[in-house]
């Protein structure tokens, strides 16, 4: 496995700590989180305050790794991620592609289907 295959891991395995200012340190100052349904946030100050309101309401998450995939500064990392958000629990198939820089995040595009994370969450 290669350094970088094993940081992103590290990244992954983050997640489930919920500790927004550890993941954010994964990444560049300028680093980009792309959620692909949704308009990318750039910049360290910017990601926290994303991925705080984020994880605002949720209690617990673990992602399974499917595939993880490398060449040079690209991983992919085709994941299920185990979300609880206010007592639903929610299982979001997700494929990520990270641009490594550094040894951290320079950009991290994620592909999903918004409806399945936020079906679950949308009152009958």
């Amino acid at each position: 496995m290669s350094e970088n295959e094993k940081f992103i891991r590290n990244f992954i395995d983050a997640w489930s700590r919920l500790d927004v200012d550890e993941l954010v340190d994964f990444f560049t100052a300028d680093g980009v989180y792309h959620n692909m349904p949704i308009t990318p946030i750039t910049g360290t100050a910017n990601l926290k305050n994303f991925i705080s309101a984020f994880l605002a309401n949720w209690t617990a998450t673990n992602w399974d790794v499917l595939t993880l995939v490398s060449s040079g500064d690209v991983v992919i990392a085709e994941r299920i991620d185990h979300i609880n958000v206010d007592g639903i629990h929610i299982d979001l198939p997700c494929c990520g592609v990270f641009e490594l820089e550094n040894g951290k995040i320079k950009i991290w595009r994620d592909y999903f289907d918004m409806a399945t994370f936020t079906g679950p969450l949308t009152p009958q």
